[in-house]
């Protein structure tokens, strides 16, 4: 027996089918992206690959009635009333794609809270990939995580003291994100050797400020990677495609963390691991001094 849609699924399946074949994410302006925080619910078009809309899952129904009881008690998507935006991207013909806020927005829908506060991101797109594969000039590279490697992800992180410099706030998260202690000595030795620096986040950053992060502290990295952990259904595809562009371009890779410098090249199955074992105030000159060593 077929079960009936609900009447969310039914709008979702309708708003899926008006924006099939005609929907493209298209980059949003710094003003828009600062100004806009409210949105109607009726301009915030789901994702169809994310599971939220995929039949054979769908929503949660569970999490969608905790945001409607929130909602009703407290006028916000959260008990304490801050904003809790959902993010989203802007797209063509109109209106913008949630990326992360699916059970949020339903609940809105459910109980009238409209507009609904959201945060506009600029995600890299594989266009941008392109761009700054052509733009380089250079066979190596090394990879950071931006939350593991290059931010301060607690009050016991060192950090960088650069005086005259704000911080500001990255793609409007309400924390500055400081730099961890040594990083712009690693990617300026990096430039000093003539290897590119790619990082990456799996979090929805805009590419915009994330490359404004590093402007900031006079800094340089030659490739964005934000919002991988949304290269899941149709973005399967367009990963091979950009990990073909990288080993075409890049007959080395390098992957800093925390605790490992792991080195390898296009077209092997060998690759070298470097274990890190220097305090937190010591890391980057232990990374540089692996990467000395390295022939």
């Amino acid at each position: 027996m077929v079960s009936k849609k609900t009447q969310l699924e039914e709008r979702i399946a309708e708003d899926i089918c008006q924006m099939k074949g005609i929907m493209v994410p298209v980059k949003a302006g710094l003003h828009e992206r600062q100004l806009v925080r409210k949105a109607k619910c009726s301009s915030l078009h789901p994702n169809p690959d994310d599971e939220f809309c995929m039949p054979k899952i769908g929503p949660n129904y569970e999490i969608i009635s905790k945001y409607v009881k929130t909602i009703v008690q407290y006028d916000a998507f959260q008990p304490d009333g801050k904003d809790d935006p959902i993010i989203v991207q802007k797209v063509s013909p109109s209106g913008y794609m949630i990326l992360n806020g699916h059970h949020r927005w339903a609940a809105a829908i459910k109980t009238a809270f409209d507009p609904v506060p959201i945060r506009i991101v600029n995600l890299t797109q594989e266009e941008d990939i392109h761009r700054m594969i052509e733009n380089s000039s250079r066979d190596r590279r090394v990879t950071m995580d931006l939350e593991e490697v290059v931010f301060c992800m607690s009050d016991d992180d060192p950090a960088e003291q650069i005086s005259g410099k704000p911080l500001g706030f990255l793609g409007g998260i309400r924390h500055p994100e400081k730099i961890h202690l040594g990083v712009p000595a690693l990617l300026n030795y990096l430039r000093k050797q003539k290897i590119d620096a790619w990082v990456y986040s799996g979090k929805y950053y805009s590419y915009d400020d994330v490359n404004a992060y590093f402007e900031r502290y006079s800094l340089k990295v030659d490739g964005i990677i934000t919002g991988a952990a949304r290269k899941a259904g149709s973005h399967k595809e367009e990963m091979r495609r950009t990990q073909k562009m990288l080993s075409d371009h890049y007959k080395e890779t390098i992957h800093i963390d925390r605790h490992m410098v792991l080195r390898t090249k296009t077209g092997s199955k060998e690759f070298e691991e470097h274990p890190i074992s220097a305090k937190p105030t010591e890391w980057s000159a232990a990374v540089i001094d692996i990467l000395n060593g390295m022939k």
